[in-house]
């Protein structure tokens, strides 16, 4: 049997530097995304404002850096599962800004929270007017 590794990939230079990578390979799932809360404006330069106990275990796989000046994107933002039949699929977790999947949205004020991801799918975290826009690959099949 081959197996396939889903990726992010960043389209705006805002979403490129949320990530920190060029991309971000899903190796487990559900795979949880949310926004880096431990950084912070001090007198005008982002600082790092570590809160959580060390012992504690993260909320998300992986931690997008949000500094804008308006937030977008949620501490436990969304999750992407492995279906099974093998597909895969977002999960919004009634985020205030909600993510938007090709043409759907998703969130709080919408009338659904999930939604089937397919190879090229755009995913914009927050609201339309987001910088943080992603593509979903399913990549290449493993031999």
């Amino acid at each position: 049997m081959t197996e396939t590794t889903p990726t992010l990939t960043p389209q705006t230079r805002e979403a490129r530097e949320a990530l920190q990578t060029d991309e971000v390979r899903l190796d487990r799932f559900p795979f949880r995304v949310g926004r880096e809360s431990r950084f912070g404006l001090v007198r005008g330069q982002w600082r790092s404002m570590e809160r959580r106990q060390l012992a504690a275990p993260p909320n998300n796989d992986l931690y997008l850096v949000d500094t804008g000046d308006v937030l977008n994107i949620s501490r436990e933002h969304f999750n992407i599962l492995l279906k099974d039949d093998g597909s895969y699929a977002l999960v919004d977790h009634n985020s205030t800004c909600g993510t938007i999947v090709d043409d759907t949205n998703l969130g709080v004020d919408c009338e659904q929270t999930q939604c089937d991801l397919k190879d090229g799918s755009t995913l914009i975290v927050g609201t339309q007017e987001s910088p943080y826009k992603f593509t979903f690959n399913i990549g290449q099949a493993a031999s």
